[in-house]
């Protein structure tokens, strides 16, 4: 049967006041047990679930949880906001996930809009939220509220930081290339996020270790400041445009390093114009293990950032600050390589 029954329907059909029938619903103590076994029987009766907004204002609790992502055409940050969200929705919360874009000033805007809608908690998706624009805002507006923040970093009391070792993992990368005798290595990135400025450390790390000089590196960088587009198709054209200067500048380049698995595809097309082989001339290796890299020809090898554990690991230390247990201030993850055909 449809819940057209109120509370106040209930009561007087079981003839008890209606805070009689809140206290049952809520699972209160001091009802007699023939009263309480009555209203119950009543609300599966009529299948009554309550408000849960009306609830929320006596409980002082929304159960909502805000997730904020700076573009929602990044598959990666989706696919872990749907992991995020599949988790806190089965514990009883509620999502409100918003896409900030990279203005500072609308990631600001988008913290004051969930501090309005009475999130109990908010994870940040990527390291583009590392700023100090959105930290101010998170002080100023979210002082008393946990915050958990997916692959980036932000120094504040209510901030929990969960983050894959991306630096270590690039390192790993280039070490594997060299290895297998790639010595002039290049690594390519779009935009200049805390993320990729890790990715970038690891690979340098890498070279100079192999005794390249850090003025003689191949790094090629699309977007000299924090902010591109990076819509999928844009993306896939950086990764064409930035291995084409690769190749004119340095054509003896025997392997590349993508900061994302789409550059890489990008790149894989630019190669293959250019009717290159790989991995026999040119190896290729990407960062994020998307699905792009699975289907692409050929399979693209990548640096798996853990996709899955960092998106539950993120929810976990979220609901823990919500009923209050104590959480590392800083949780790191591993990486590992997926080997493919492009290597």
């Amino acid at each position: 049967m449809e819940n057209t029954k109120t509370i106040y329907d209930i009561a007087k059909e079981a003839g008890v006041s209606a805070s009689t029938v809140s206290r049952v619903v809520n699972d209160r103590p001091g009802i007699n047990e023939n009263t309480r076994r009555r209203v119950r029987e009543l609300l599966d009766k009529y299948n009554y679930s309550p408000n849960e907004a009306a609830r929320g204002l006596v409980n002082q609790s929304s159960r909502i949880i805000g997730i904020l992502i700076e573009d929602i055409r990044i598959s990666h940050h989706t696919e872990s906001a749907y992991i995020i969200e599949q988790e806190m929705t089965r514990l009883g919360y509620t999502c409100i996930t918003l896409s900030t874009g990279d203005s500072p000033e609308r990631k600001a805007e988008c913290i004051q809009i969930l501090t309005k809608r009475r999130v109990e908690g908010v994870i940040l998706m990527g390291s583009m939220f590392g700023t100090e624009a959105v930290k101010q805002s998170i002080a100023e507006h979210m002082a008393r509220i946990p915050v958990v923040i997916v692959n980036g970093l932000l120094s504040l009391p209510n901030v929990c930081c969960v983050l894959a070792d991306e630096e270590q993992g690039v390192k790993l990368c280039t070490e594997l290339l060299i290895r297998k005798g790639k010595r002039r290595l290049a690594f390519a990135c779009e935009a200049c996020t805390p993320s990729a400025a890790n990715k970038l450390s690891g690979f340098v790390s890498a070279m100079t270790q192999a005794g390249a000089g850090e003025d003689k590196l191949r790094i090629y960088k699309g977007c000299e400041t924090g902010s591109a587009d990076l819509a999928p198709e844009h993306t896939l054209l950086a990764g064409q445009e930035l291995t084409r200067r690769i190749l004119e500048e340095h054509p003896d380049t025997d392997g590349i390093i993508y900061a994302v698995d789409l550059l890489a595809i990008g790149g894989l097309r630019e190669l293959a114009r250019r009717e290159i082989a790989v991995p026999e001339q040119v190896s290729v290796i990407g960062i994020d293990n998307t699905l792009y890299g699975k289907i692409c020809t050929p399979p693209l090898t990548t640096l798996d950032n853990k996709l899955v554990d960092l998106s539950r690991t993120a929810s976990r230390l979220l609901l823990d600050a919500l009923e209050g247990r104590q959480t590392a201030r800083q949780t790191r993850i591993g990486t590992d390589i997926i080997e493919r055909g492009t290597t």
